[in-house]
């Protein structure tokens, strides 16, 4: 029998550029983030961006900076939007992406984690204890504990203001197989204290010099409501996810995930699997930004990596055909010249969206991250979602 090859039909390519915020939102002074804006300021820094791809397509228009100024004819629809979750963390910021807004806060334990929680985790990990527990920069507490995990083999475990309970082990003495297991006991007894995110921080290295890897894992909350990512994969859309989307949803509304190993890797891979994908959502998250620029607070970084995206941009745009729409945005601000903490800042985030062969126009500032789910619903005919299509 012959094989029927895959129906042709439209494509949403979803990048998530983790933490590039566009500015603080009216709400930010609860969250101690006041004057924060995190493409503006590491444009700033560096002295000028130059990312002539996103210039084309309007990122300019949403937040001009040095380097970046608006243009007349966008390539690109653009705008801004506004988070209406309670959070400013990575799940938040995906889930109401994909219409599942947070109105409670996850559980945060900024002053370290109390024995209910620890004491069973140690048995059950059967470990006599664990090396760290305070809110802590998971660079600077590799520096500060590496060595002593060295000599004993005890987990590091460490919070921010996220609601994340990590955990930092040698790949060679406690090895990965061991590491995820201690972090599928801490999700299980978490799952009741609405602790959003426990994460496998594996590192490499010995004598003080640690370099944490790209083994990292998301043991994430599954989300509290059905999203627009199940919607779509129960009406029969291919739904691949790339990079930790898979984590972030805890595998839920996918039909193929796809691991990655930084940005440049994941733009390479989002490139190559939309030569072969026929019809369907392809979602990627960018996580570099983020981890090792905005939390390490090196806007010279962050602008350099905003480069190699732009020029890793091209490949994606020489895929698209007429009916696709490519979709540009972030999940939460991460200002890496903010001095106060070493947190998210609660920012705008932008949103382009580029359809080949359309015109851009004027999105202006949307009240949700839920708009974005919802336009992408509308291409495959899935309606009354959460949030407004972008354009109608």
């Amino acid at each position: 029998m012959a094989h029927t090859p895959e129906l042709r039909g439209p494509r949403a390519v979803i990048l998530v550029l983790d933490g590039v915020g566009v500015g603080a939102m009216p709400d930010a002074n609860r969250f101690g983030d006041d004057g924060t804006n995190t493409l503006l300021h590491t444009a700033q820094a560096a002295g000028k961006l130059d990312l002539p791809n996103l210039r084309a397509l309007g990122l300019g228009n949403i937040q001009p900076a040095p380097g970046l100024a608006p243009v007349s004819a966008p390539l690109a629809s653009f705008g801004r939007m506004s988070e209406r979750s309670a959070d400013k963390d990575t799940q938040s910021g995906h889930w109401e992406m994909m219409g599942c807004p947070v109105a409670t806060p996850f559980a945060h334990f900024s002053h370290g984690f109390p024995r209910e929680i620890l004491e069973p985790f140690c048995r059950e990990a059967g470990v006599s204890g664990v090396l760290g527990n305070k809110a802590a920069s998971g660079t600077e507490i590799l520096k500060e504990l590496g060595p002593e995990h060295e000599r004993t083999g005890l987990p590091i475990v460490y919070t921010s203001a996220d609601s994340v309970f990590q955990i930092a082990a040698h790949e060679e003495i406690v090895g990965l197989e061991r590491l995820y297991r201690w972090c599928e006991i801490a999700r299980r007894i978490l799952d009741p204290y609405n602790v959003g995110r426990v994460i496998a921080r594996p590192f490499v290295g010995h004598g003080g010099k640690y370099t944490r890897t790209y083994n990292r894992r998301d043991f994430s909350m599954p989300p509290i409501a059905p999203t627009v990512l199940d919607e779509l994969k129960a009406a029969g859309v291919p739904v691949v996810g790339v990079g930790k989307i898979e984590d972030i949803f805890a595998g839920r509304g996918l039909t193929e995930s796809i691991h990655t190993e930084g940005n440049h890797d994941g733009m390479v891979r989002t490139a190559e699997r939309l030569k072969t994908l026929e019809r369907g959502v392809l979602f990627t998250n960018l996580v570099e930004f983020d981890s090792h620029y905005g939390h390490r607070r090196d806007p010279i970084g962050m602008a350099r990596a905003l480069r190699e995206f732009d020029d890793d941009l091209q490949s994606v745009l020489e895929q698209l055909r007429p009916g696709d729409r490519l979709f540009l945005t972030a999940d939460h601000g991460n200002d890496p010249t903010f001095t106060k903490t070493t947190d998210h800042t609660r920012e705008f985030v932008p949103v382009l969206m580029h359809e080949p062969g359309e015109r851009g126009r004027n999105l202006g500032l949307r009240s949700s991250f839920c708009d974005l789910g919802a336009t992408v619903a509308s291409m495959f005919g899935i309606t009354n979602t959460p949030g407004e299509a972008l354009l109608k």
